[in-house]
């Protein structure tokens, strides 16, 4: 997906949501058709922003290590990327609808099972299947909103999804840090594990309301280029005579290299609160609520950042930034000072995000575009995948601060090839087909 550093455009409107927001939906002019797929979208994001932030917590408190739990998370992105080029066949042939359809009930169904099914092999099955179950609603996403909206509104209706998901999400985080003391209040005598249990599954019927609304929609005909349009064209780029750019050539490791980085903390970033500081599970409900709400608004000053000091230069400050994060909290054991840097490594590295995708496209031709989408997409996921599993090893066998410190260092040492391959980037002649 191309992301713009420049101010989005206001689709043409003039009334402004906080001084009249009834004036400003009435001005989006948003069908019902759009509102349903709200609703749907609303309900899946809300239960599974939920169940990813708790069951790795719930894997911990049943006795699976950072081991098993990397080999899990591994599985599971390993299995969406298998399942995106026959999920965009699939929508090919039969429509967005039906695909939608497996997805909301296919991804709940196989969640509830992993949170009842603790068995490692099991789990780790099951983490692929579910992997590929859910990788549908990616391919459903874009292309349902694009068709159900119009040029003039469809920032407007990207918005409003992804706000209401931050909220969602922010609102979980805290019931899912203070539910276990509501229960006791209640004179319940629930173990933290049943507890979390309860709350998986509660997260999985909340998504699987989906299929309410999804009854009552009506997609219009989509046509073959809209669906997934980033897969068809690596699915014919791949298997045709494709020149890797020079640019691409650099850029495609070092991206990968980053997505690693990320994906060797980000999973297990509750356990390290939960276990390594013993941080307690209102907590870290509270953090992961505050993680979004931060992420949110500074991601907001991510284009003056890169307006200001350029948009390699951003980049390798934020990643030098979310390294020394890292460093940090691999040497302290003060709780409070871990949450402070557990903040601002979120923040930078979401801030980084827009810089990096913004700055492929610059460089990539038009034509281009989609296939350099793509191929980002599945090397920065097969990388996640292997250091997601590898980092589980590690800190199985030892411990988190000297795999912190190792974290760190590589992310230092992206930032360092990103600075030397990359400065002679940002050329504004490429926006063109050549």
């Amino acid at each position: 997906m191309e992301v713009m550093l420049e101010s989005q455009p206001r689709d043409g409107d003039s009334a402004s949501f906080w001084n009249n927001p009834v004036a400003w939906f009435r001005e989006k002019n948003l069908g019902r058709q759009y509102w349903t797929f709200f609703a749907v979208a609303f309900f899946f994001d809300a239960g599974f922003s939920i169940y990813v932030f708790l069951f790795n917590l719930y894997l911990l408190d049943v006795h699976f290590n950072e081991r098993a739990i990397g080999l899990i998370g591994g599985a599971m992105m390993l299995g969406s990327l298998a399942g995106l080029l026959p999920a965009g066949a699939l929508a090919r042939k039969f429509g967005i609808k039906p695909l939608l359809f497996f997805c909301l009930t296919a991804a709940p169904l196989l969640s509830a099972t992993r949170a009842v099914w603790i068995w490692e092999p099991a789990q780790i099955g099951l983490g692929f299947i579910t992997g590929v179950a859910m990788c549908g609603w990616g391919v459903c996403f874009l292309p349902a909103v694009a068709r159900l909206t119009t040029e003039k509104n469809r920032t407007s209706a990207f918005t409003l999804i992804f706000s209401a998901s931050l909220a969602t999400a922010a609102i979980g985080g805290v019931i899912c840090g203070y539910l276990q003391q509501w229960v006791g209040r209640a004179g319940l005598t629930m173990q933290p594990a049943e507890v979390k249990r309860v709350i998986l599954l509660a997260s999985c019927a909340t998504a699987a309301l989906g299929l309410i609304p999804a009854l009552r929609l009506r997609l219009p005909a989509i046509l073959e280029d809209e669906i997934a349009p980033e897969f068809q064209e690596l699915r014919r780029r791949w298997f045709d005579d494709w020149k890797m750019s020079p640019f691409l050539l650099r850029f495609l490791p070092l991206m990968a290299a980053w997505s690693a980085v990320l994906a060797s903390f980000t999973p297990f970033a509750n356990i390290y609160l939960s276990r390594d500081l013993n941080i307690p599970i209102t907590q870290i409900g509270l953090i992961f609520s505050t993680v979004q709400i931060v992420q949110f608004s500074l991601g907001l000053f991510a284009p003056f950042i890169f307006r200001a000091v350029g948009l390699v230069n951003g980049i390798v400050a934020m990643q030098i930034f979310a390294a020394a994060t890292l460093a940090l909290l691999a040497g302290t054991r003060n709780s409070k000072l871990a949450i402070a840097l557990y903040l601002v490594f979120a923040a930078v590295q979401w801030m980084c995000a827009p810089g990096l995708y913004n700055l492929l496209m610059n460089e990539t031709p038009d034509k281009d575009r989609s296939t350099a989408s793509a191929m980002t997409m599945f090397s920065s996921s097969l990388a996640g995948s292997g250091a997601t599993a590898g980092a589980g090893i590690l800190f199985t066998r030892f411990g988190y601060p000297p795999v912190l410190v190792a974290i760190a260092t590589l992310a230092v040492s992206v930032a360092v090839l990103f600075r030397l391959l990359m400065r002679h980037s940002i050329s504004p002649d490429l926006n063109v087909q050549s």
